[in-house]
C-alpha cells in the first residue's frame, strides 16, 4: 500500500525576494528526510514590483518542486490565497507566509493530528511577543468585537496558516464571493479542527504589508462579510432616539402649558442637531458598507488573474 502524502504549501508573495532563499532552506531542512511526503511548493506572485518572480524563476531552476503563479496585478493576499488553494494538488493544503513567521517546522506535528482524522489543524499563537503592543490589542478588540457580532465565531490568534485536508479545500472552491475573508471562510466550513500551539517569531527581513490602515479596513471587511448585526444595531439607536425625543419634547410642552417659561437657547439646540447629523451620517456609512459589498458581488468578476504560469514539471501556461 502507497501511503505517500502529497502535500502542497500555498505561499502567498509580495515583495519578498529577500526571504526566499531562507524560506526554501528552512522548508528544505523540515523536509528533506521525509520520504512519506511528497512536497509541491506553489508561489503566487500577487503582483510584485521588485525581483521576486526573477528569484523565484531562479529558484525553480533547482528545485522542480516549484510551480510558480504569477498574477496579473496585486489583487490582495485573500485573492492570492484562494489562486494557491485552486491550483494546489495535494491530498493536505498548508497556507503558509514566506516571512517564516509561519515556522514550516510546525508542519510535521500538524500532519499528525491530520493523520489522527482531523481535516483542519489551526497554528495557534500562543505568544505574540515578536508583534507591537498596538498590534495585539487591536487584534485583540477586533476578535472579541467579532465573535459578539457575529454568530461565526473566529479563533482567537489564529491567523492563515492551517493545514487543509483536500475535502475542505473543495468545499472553499464552491463559495463563490469576489470580496473574501479567509478566516471567515475557513471557520465558516467547518469540519473537524484541531489546534498546535506554537510562539511566532519575529520576522526575519522585510516589512510588514499590512499598515494600520489596511488592518482596519480588513477588520471591517470581517465583520461585514459575516454579520448584519451592525444594521440591526442602528434600528435600535433609531428608536432610542427617536423615544427620547418624543419625551423630551412633551416635557418641554407641559413645562411651557404649566410654567409659562419658553424654551430657552440655542447651543443646546446645536449640539442636538449636530449629535443626530453624526448619527445620521454613521448610520447612512454602515448601510453603504453592506451596500457596497453588494454592488461589488453583483458584477460576478473574478476572484482574480493569472498572467501565466511556471511549473518545470510541466509546459509552462
Amino acid at each position: 500500500m502507497n501511503n505517500k502524502i502529497h502535500l502542497s504549501l500555498i505561499v502567498p508573495v509580495y515583495n519578498e525576494e529577500n526571504m526566499l532563499e531562507q524560506f526554501l532552506l528552512s522548508v528544505n531542512n523540515v523536509f528533506t528526510q521525509r520520504e512519506e511526503i511528497s512536497l509541491e511548493i506553489l508561489f503566487i506572485n500577487d503582483g510584485s514590483t521588485d525581483r521576486t518572480l526573477d528569484t523565484l524563476l531562479r529558484l525553480q531552476g533547482a528545485d522542480p518542486r516549484i510551480i510558480i503563479i504569477d498574477l496579473s496585478r496585486n489583487f490582495g493576499k485573500e485573492a492570492a490565497l484562494t489562486a494557491g488553494l485552486d491550483a494546489a494538488s495535494g491530498d493536505i493544503l498548508v497556507p503558509i507566509d514566506a516571512d517564516l513567521q509561519d515556522p514550516p517546522e510546525l508542519i510535521p506535528e500538524m500532519i499528525n493530528k491530520w493523520r489522527q482524522g482531523y481535516e483542519v489543524v489551526l497554528a495557534r499563537r500562543n505568544r505574540r511577543d515578536a508583534d507591537s503592543w498596538p498590534k495585539r490589542f487591536s487584534a485583540g478588540c477586533f476578535y472579541k468585537i467579532h465573535n459578539r457580532l457575529s454568530n461565526l465565531e473566529l479563533p482567537e490568534n489564529v491567523g492563515d496558516f492551517r493545514l487543509l485536508d483536500r475535502k475542505v479545500a473543495q468545499a472553499l472552491a464552491r463559495l463563490p464571493e469576489s470580496s473574501r475573508f479567509m478566516k471567515g471562510l475557513f471557520a465558516w466550513v467547518g469540519f473537524r479542527s484541531a489546534y498546535v500551539d506554537y510562539a511566532r517569531p519575529t520576522r526575519r527581513a522585510g516589512l510588514s504589508k499590512f499598515n494600520s490602515w489596511r488592518l482596519w479596513n480588513f477588520a471591517l471587511e470581517g465583520i461585514t462579510s459575516f454579520s448584519t448585526i451592525p444594521l440591526r444595531i442602528w434600528t435600535y439607536v433609531g428608536s432610542c432616539l427617536s423615544l427620547l425625543s418624543i419625551i423630551y419634547a412633551c416635557y418641554h410642552v407641559l413645562r411651557v402649558l404649566f410654567f409659562g417659561i419658553d424654551v430657552p437657547g440655542y447651543a443646546s439646540m446645536i449640539v442636538i442637531m449636530s449629535l443626530l447629523g453624526g448619527l445620521q451620517l454613521l448610520g447612512i456609512g454602515i448601510i453603504g458598507e453592506y451596500l457596497g459589498r453588494t454592488y461589488m458581488e453583483s458584477k460576478h468578476r473574478p476572484i482574480y488573474l493569472i498572467r501565466k504560469i511556471y511549473n518545470a514539471g510541466k509546459q509552462d501556461k
